[in-house]
């Protein structure tokens, strides 16, 4: 078969001259000895144009310290090198083959430094190959941002997921805590009746004894009208004896002071777990926070006073608009925490201050204290410094969450063998009003 080729180039010239690919030689100083078809259609540079003269030279703008670099080290070591289009998107800034693949502004190039070498098996020449790889180069990328979005949308799952799987222990926990709360006031309701009727029984006992006492007292004073040596005189000095009549009537008042004083201890705290619960009041209402503070202590007094004195500086607050149930349940948290903090007997100091339209409940303890660590994970679900079994390690997560429902905010001061000061501020007029306000 007939080839038509052009007389000054043998075969092998011929071949390379129409690949589908640049191919330049160079020599060390960056002549150009060969400048195939590929190049001239690219470049707008006919071979007559290049040939012979120094390649930086007729092209200004190419990265000419890594050029000469590159070629000198296929000189010295005689082996061939490599730049992919990762390292280096491209030597010659050349318009893509396929303009309508869009996204990107030069052709993306592979590039290849083979040593050409004489007889002698010297280098006399470096072959600069240079292949168009737009397409392969958009594709690697495009899979390189689809990757990437992959893992993000997948960062971001898990993400969800962890925040599903804390919001459903929350609301667990919440149940729970409503759940405790509704027990709390059966069991308050339950109790008012029969202290309601002991206390009753208790005072009308009262009386009936002071009427006794009152009739024994007359006897008593009818003794002397008795003969001195009756047998009933001496019956009734004998029983007054055997029952110490006289300790008797004396003590017989005190024991029953002191059970009137321990119904009332009992229905006060039936009162303060009513209180604490609040089932009986509304969501969102005006609430006194010291008394707040002061149906918390005596719900958790069994917790605290085995470990710490309660120091109390309560200021002039107004009522704020909340949901006590809830704030019950944060300063129960605090309150708890703080105790447990302590080692053996400590104090828990407790200071309300009213700020402008806020107002501001510290709880102290001067406990261990936390470490910075500690501190910046402390509002986290599920962490805790307590002992495998000792906390779910929600708690301050739930109260980080009511006071932010709040439009409040948490403070924390502490360090390790300081003690522990925990914040609360609150907007009086609570979340919607102090918008309004604002």
């Amino acid at each position: 078969m007939d080839i038509d080729t052009p007389a000054d180039l043998n075969w092998k010239e011929y071949m390379v001259d129409r690949l589908d690919a640049g191919v330049i030689l160079v020599d060390r100083e960056l002549r150009v000895l060969f400048w195939n078809h590929f190049m001239v259609m690219h470049t707008g540079r006919g071979a007559e144009q290049v040939v012979g003269k120094n390649l930086l030279e007729q092209f200004p703008e190419l990265p000419q310290r890594w050029l000469k670099r590159k070629v000198e080290g296929v000189f010295v070591l005689k082996n061939q090198a490599f730049s992919s289009w990762e390292q280096r998107p491209y030597l010659f800034k050349l318009a893509h083959n396929r303009p309508m693949t869009g996204g990107v502004d030069a052709m993306y190039q592979d590039l290849s430094f083979m040593p050409v070498l004489d007889m002698g098996g010297q280098v006399m020449a470096v072959c600069v190959s240079l292949k168009d790889v737009t397409d392969a180069a958009i594709y690697a990328m495009q899979l390189k941002e689809a990757r990437a979005t992959l893992e993000k949308e997948k960062t971001e799952q898990q993400s969800l997921i962890k925040k599903l799987e804390q919001a459903q222990s929350q609301l667990l926990q919440s149940e729970k805590m409503a759940a405790i709360g509704q027990l709390a006031a059966g069991v308050a309701h339950e109790i008012n009746n029969p202290v309601g009727f002991i206390k009753s029984n208790v005072t009308s006992m009262k009386k009936y004894a002071h009427d006794m006492v009152k009739l024994l007292d007359t006897y008593i004073d009818s003794e002397p009208q008795l003969q001195p040596d009756s047998k009933q005189l001496e019956q009734i000095k004998q029983i007054k004896d055997e029952i110490d009549f006289e300790y008797l009537v004396e003590d017989i008042d005190s024991l029953i002071e002191e059970t009137i004083e321990g119904v009332d201890r009992v229905s006060k705290i039936v009162k303060d777990l009513k209180d604490f619960s609040h089932v009986d009041q509304g969501e969102w209402d005006y609430e006194d926070l010291h008394h707040c503070l002061d149906s918390t202590l005596n719900v958790a007094w069994n917790e605290l006073k085995y470990k710490a004195e309660i120091v109390k500086d309560y200021g002039d607050l107004p009522q704020v608009y909340c949901m006590g149930s809830q704030i019950n349940q944060v300063f129960l948290n605090m309150l708890v925490n703080a105790a447990h903090a302590i080692a053996n007997r400590g104090t828990i100091s407790i200071t309300t201050r009213h700020q402008g339209h806020h107002v501001g409940i510290s709880i102290t303890d001067n406990g261990k204290g936390m470490d910075e660590e500690q501190q910046r994970r402390v509002f986290e679900p599920f962490f805790t410094t307590k002992p495998v079994g000792k906390g779910t390690g929600l708690g301050m997560s739930l109260s980080y969450g009511i006071i932010e429902k709040h439009h409040g905010k948490i403070n924390l001061q502490s360090a390790p063998g300081e003690g522990t000061t925990f914040t609360i501020v609150l907007p009086v007029e609570g979340p919607a009003r102090q918008e309004d306000k604002d």
